[in-house]
C-alpha cells in the first residue's frame, strides 16, 4: 500500500483493515496491532454492528463504567495480531477465538441476538460481576 493511502486511512481513524483476497498479494504480511494505552476493553465480533447494536454496546460499556473511547472492536481474525495492550477486558461475542493474555474474558452471543434474549444479557452481567468479587 502506498504511503499516501496509509496516511489517508490514518486520518480517517482506520487503524486496522483486512485484505479480502490476500492471494493477490503474495509478499503481503499482516502487521501486528498495538492497542492504545487508553483501550481497556477489546470487543471481538465478526458481525457488522448497526445503530441498535451500538446502542446496546454503549449501555453495556456504561454499566461497566467504561466509555466508548476505552473500547476497541476487532474481528476474530485480527485478535492473533494484537501485540501490545493494556486491556482489562476481552469480550468475545458470537464467535470463537483466542484472546490476548492478561485480561478478563467475557463471552456471549452476538449483540444482534442479545437484543431479544434477556437470559443472555443476564449471563453476560453475571460474568462481569464475577470479576468484581
Amino acid at each position: 500500500m502506498k504511503q499516501r493511502d496509509l496516511q489517508l486511512m490514518k486520518e480517517m481513524g482506520l487503524t486496522y483493515w483486512q485484505v479480502r483476497k490476500p492471494d493477490f498479494f503474495p509478499g503481503w504480511e499482516r502487521s501486528a496491532i498495538d492497542l492504545p494505552a487508553s483501550c481497556q476493553l477489546l470487543f471481538v465480533c465478526d458481525d457488522e454492528l448497526d445503530e441498535h447494536d451500538r446502542w446496546l454496546f454503549g449501555r453495556i460499556l456504561s454499566s461497566m463504567k467504561l466509555s466508548p473511547e476505552q473500547a476497541m472492536a476487532l474481528p476474530s481474525a485480527a485478535v492473533e495480531l494484537v501485540r501490545e495492550h493494556h486491556l482489562t477486558w476481552c469480550w468475545v461475542a458470537g464467535c470463537e477465538t483466542a484472546h490476548p493474555a492478561g485480561c478478563q474474558l467475557l463471552t456471549s452471543i452476538s449483540l444482534k441476538q442479545m437484543h431479544t434474549n434477556p437470559a443472555a444479557k443476564k449471563a453476560l452481567w453475571q460474568q462481569i460481576c464475577s470479576y468484581d468479587t
